[in-house]
């Protein structure tokens, strides 16, 4: 990429990101970059700005073998090599035989990754990799901009113009949360307790009771950047389906948001055919079209859509479609500008965590729950 020639120096190092497990199989992305491992303090504008451009000029290794290992309990060992490709990106699925039981509670696992370095000595650091609870019953899949992080950038170049420092300047402190979001994920997803962390991402804050995914238009370059963010910000972590970015059209278009998410939430789905799950998106970035389809097409999986609405503009006709869509598929279905007015739906459509299974009812100006939806697993704790 840009500017690579300025990390020639830096020692070869492996990025795990966030990964998951069902009892057949474990996903772990894993990417090899020349660069130190980002901090983010404030230290000026100026400053702040390199940091940033190092977060996207990154330069990847290809061609390095890295070998994974995970313990799946009474001493046995799974492991697994790979080899990073163009993009320094190594995707690793790994079977689980004869399988390995889901706990009943979910949890954060670890894994560890092994390389060698320049000096040809042997390297290592651990991965997470998040197990949701057999006792779970509802998972999140959200989506990041705008939707957890205030970004500013509705579409226009007059948006983009008005907030390029938050995107080039700030550090994660710096950013503002969308109001009201972290009560709403504890309410939705459960307590969030936190483990002492040392001050960096090798510690993890306890999972949720409730499992949360990330889905999100943003490039791989600003994964520590994100989890640096939610932890100061007592968001829950979770793995995230993030992007690799091209000056091309499949990165710039309209339509790369869409099908990018799309095609992410089926793969959680698929993992995980015991969890219904709670769609979580705004109106920036084609959600609540994606959301429809995915409603649509697998209605019984999912509990509920809520889209944060930003823009003053009416529903488009994609939008309108996705709704009927969703009321068609019986899914119940919440917009509105800000997560306190989202509590009451929680509630009346029985999803606030530790309540209780009600009939789904109408809501009247920001949301609507259609009556008949078919009831929540049983096994889900609401």
């Amino acid at each position: 990429m840009v500017f690579s020639a300025l990390f020639r120096q830096a020692p070869v190092r492996v990025q795990p990101f966030l990964g998951y497990r069902n009892s057949e199989q474990l996903f772990l992305t894993v990417r090899a970059l020349r660069s130190e491992q980002a901090a983010f303090d404030k230290r000026g504008f100026f400053a702040n700005v390199r940091t940033m451009l190092r977060q996207y000029a990154s330069h990847e290794v290809s061609g390095l073998q890295v070998r994974l290992t995970f313990k799946t309990g009474a001493g046995d060992k799974v492991a697994k090599n790979a080899t990073t490709d163009d993009e320094g990106f190594a995707h690793f699925s790994v079977k689980l035989d004869p399988g390995y039981e889901r706990p009943l509670n979910s949890a954060w696992e670890r894994a560890s990754v092994e390389w060698q370095g320049d000096d040809g000595a042997q390297k290592d650091c651990d991965a997470f990799i998040l197990t949701p609870g057999r006792n779970a019953g509802v998972g999140i899949i959200s989506d990041i901009d705008d939707t957890i992080m205030e970004t500013g950038i509705t579409g226009s170049a007059k948006a983009i113009l008005r907030n390029w420092q938050r995107v080039v300047a700030q550090m994660p402190d710096e950013r503002s949360v969308v109001p009201g979001a972290p009560g709403f994920y504890s309410a939705l997803g459960g307590s969030n307790s936190s483990e002492p962390d040392g001050g960096n991402q090798q510690g993890i804050p306890q999972a949720l009771p409730r499992p949360v995914f990330y889905v999100s238009s943003s490039p791989w370059n600003l994964f520590s950047y994100l989890v640096t963010f939610k932890k100061m910000r007592e968001l829950p972590l979770g793995p995230i389906a993030l992007r690799d970015w091209g000056f091309n059209r499949k990165t710039l278009g309209s339509e790369g948001h869409g099908s990018h998410k799309q095609v992410a939430i089926e793969r959680i789905l698929s993992a995980y055919p015991d969890l219904q799950f709670v769609l979580v998106g705004d109106d920036t970035q084609k959600d609540m079209v994606v959301f429809g389809k995915i409603g649509a097409e697998y209605p019984d999986r999912i509990a509920a859509v809520f889209i944060r609405k930003i823009s003053c503009d009416p529903l488009n006709e994609a939008e309108l479609n996705a709704k009927a869509a969703l009321d068609q598929a019986k899914v119940p279905f919440w917009t509105g500008a800000d997560y306190a007015s989202a509590h009451g739906f929680l509630e009346q459509t029985g999803l606030e965590f530790d309540g209780r299974v009600e009939a789904l009812v109408q809501t009247a100006s920001e949301g609507s729950a259609p009556e008949n939806k078919a009831p929540l697993s049983a096994t889900a704790k609401i």
